[in-house]
């Protein structure tokens, strides 16, 4: 068994924003292994957001606009609280997804959630997976529109 410190579990948080606890639980069952941990992280994220997603509602959240050139596009991105729609980390997301639907032009939420997330391997509904296991609540793209010209 690996000695797992302190400092370990501070470095794969600050990797996956994901609290201490589930970090030293996840390094202790890789047996110290990083990249391990960090695909357990994933796949309990997953297995969370899958189970959130059943049983609770998504009524708060933001709407945001972006314009790029001749571009403009507008997402509702829902949360449970209004906290989390105050959130930092989540204001960021909701950016990102602005961009990547920028880039991707895509038709609807489905082909938005199949879409690579902005610069990583990730889908859209990869990462927002994540999201849920990082936030600790749900979340749901409820719906975006692109518009080109004025």
């Amino acid at each position: 068994m690996a000695n797992i410190t302190a400092k370990d579990v501070a470095e794969l948080r600050a990797k996956t924003g994901i609290g201490m606890m589930e970090c030293k639980k996840a390094l202790v069952e890789t047996d110290g292994d990083f990249e391990a941990a960090i695909k357990l992280l994933r796949e309990k994220g997953e297995l969370k957001a899958a189970s959130k997603i059943a049983t609770r509602i998504a009524a708060d959240g933001i709407v945001a606009i972006m314009k790029e050139g001749d571009l403009t596009a507008m997402i509702e991105v829902n949360s449970e609280t209004d906290f989390v729609a105050k959130n930092e980390t989540f204001r960021d997301f909701v950016v990102t997804l602005l961009d990547t639907i920028i880039a991707n032009k895509p038709a609807d939420v489905d082909a938005l959630l199949a879409a690579k997330y902005l610069d990583t391997e990730l889908t859209v509904e990869d990462k927002m997976n994540e999201m849920v296991f990082t936030i600790g609540e749900k979340l749901e793209i409820r719906r975006f529109i692109i518009v080109e010209g004025t």
